[in-house]
Order: structure tokens, then sequence, then C-alpha cells
């Protein structure tokens, strides 16, 4: 069952936002295939790493992705997934 994000009034411009960008759109489709911590996300993209954390954290906080931390070679790595499957917006 996928898993839906429901956007009302108040939170459509945030999602807005954090969809409008095609570095973010790349990100998430990235992270469809795999989950990926910042540092092969900014490989693959061809960016820094403070660039993507910066892209990440729009995107969690408009709860499109979730993250969590792993142990890494040095120290540890903040791995990125999708938090949703879908996006549906409504006025209720």
């Amino acid at each position: 069952m996928p898993k839906d994000l429901i956007v009302k009034d108040e939170d459509v411009s945030k999602v807005a936002k954090a969809l409008a960008s095609g570095t973010r759109w790349k990100i998430l489709k990235l992270l469809k295939v795999e989950a990926l911590d910042v540092s092969r996300i900014a490989e693959k993209i061809g960016q820094t790493e403070a660039n993507i954390s910066a892209q990440i954290k729009i995107m969690e906080n408009a709860n499109l992705i979730e993250t969590y931390y792993e142990p890494g070679v040095h120290g540890v790595r903040k791995v990125c997934r999708p938090a949703i499957d879908r996006i549906i917006l409504t006025t209720d």
C-alpha cells in the first residue's frame, strides 16, 4: 500500500517549495531507487555535501523524505529515503 502525504491548505506552500527545485527532484529520483547517505547523493549529483544537506533539510521539513543515522568509516553518516509514495492535495 502506498504511503500518502496528505497536504492541507496551510502546508501547500511548504511542499510546493520543496518540489520546486531541480536538485531536490534529482535527489528524490535517486532515493526512489535506494536509500543513500548525504555523501553519496552529493557524489552522484555533483554538488557539495553542504548543499545536499541543505536540500535534504528542506525536504525533511516538508515530510517528503526521512533520515536516520548509521555508523560510517569515519563517524556517522546520515542516510536518506523517501517518506512517501505520493502526494495528495486537499482543501478539507
